[in-house]
């Protein structure tokens, strides 16, 4: 009797409406407020129950991505409803909400060329126009970030122009390019050089380094890497099925 790998099993009916819908609305096909397809549509397209498509539907509803209009159709979410749901965090307004009082020290803001590895994050060519930028965040006058921050410039054009020290690059590239996707990864490491002396550390304290990657509309907008001293940081969150 043999038995099949998770791996090797058929991907469920719903999942494939869902994720074509998905990649319809991250590619711009279909943008904030356009209509979709009606559920019989769907079922015709896919050949695939109403049950299926409804529970595709629900999903896409829950994950902010649609708004469904019952007796009139469902629609593509406006996208500040879509960032409302990725927990990506302003550091002034954590700040503020702690009664403390924040201040941005920026060290460098310029226009780069993208390496190979960076090229193929942004999906662009090796070479191609990106904005960078390391500003230093203080709480009381501790510093608890170094932002190392590179933008795609196609979706923040005016990145250079802007003063962060009166307002966040976070903040700004929410309202630019509202996020449909955001990718993550958090490990325990020695700062840099660099990193330990904007941040008044010894080389051998550890830190905790936050890497993150955002997307909207199927374009990468940024990619940061966000490192606080291990000792000042407590790294917070929910998550809900």
């Amino acid at each position: 009797m043999t038995q099949t790998s998770l791996s090797s099993r058929p991907e469920p009916q719903y999942l494939k409406v869902k994720n074509h819908l998905r990649e319809r609305i991250a590619s711009g096909h279909w943008v904030a407020g356009d209509l979709l397809p009606s559920e019989a549509e769907l079922v015709v397209q896919f050949e695939v129950s109403r049950m299926t498509v409804n529970r595709a539907l629900r999903e896409l509803t829950q994950e902010g991505l649609v708004e469904r209009l019952q007796g009139v159709g469902t629609f593509v979410a406006q996208l500040h409803r879509i960032s409302s749901t990725l927990t990506v965090h302003d550091v002034h307004d954590e700040i503020i909400k702690r009664g403390h009082r924040h201040e941005a020290q920026v060290h460098l803001l310029e226009q780069v060329r993208a390496t190979a590895a960076q090229a193929q994050e942004f999906g662009l060519k090796t070479g191609a126009k990106l904005f960078h930028s390391v500003i230093v965040h203080l709480e009381d006058g501790l510093p608890i970030q170094c932002e190392d921050r590179w933008v795609n410039p196609a979706c923040a054009p005016d990145y250079l122009t802007l003063d962060f020290s009166l307002s966040t690059p976070t903040n700004y590239l929410l309202e630019v390019a509202p996020l449909s996707e955001a990718r993550y990864s958090i490990e325990a490491l020695l700062p840099t050089a660099e990193e330990a002396k904007l941040l008044r550390l010894s080389k051998d304290q550890p830190c905790l380094v936050v890497k993150r990657r955002t997307f909207s509309r199927g374009q990468t907008v940024t990619v940061v890497r966000l490192t606080h001293p291990g000792s000042l940081y407590i790294l917070e969150g929910s998550f809900q099925a």
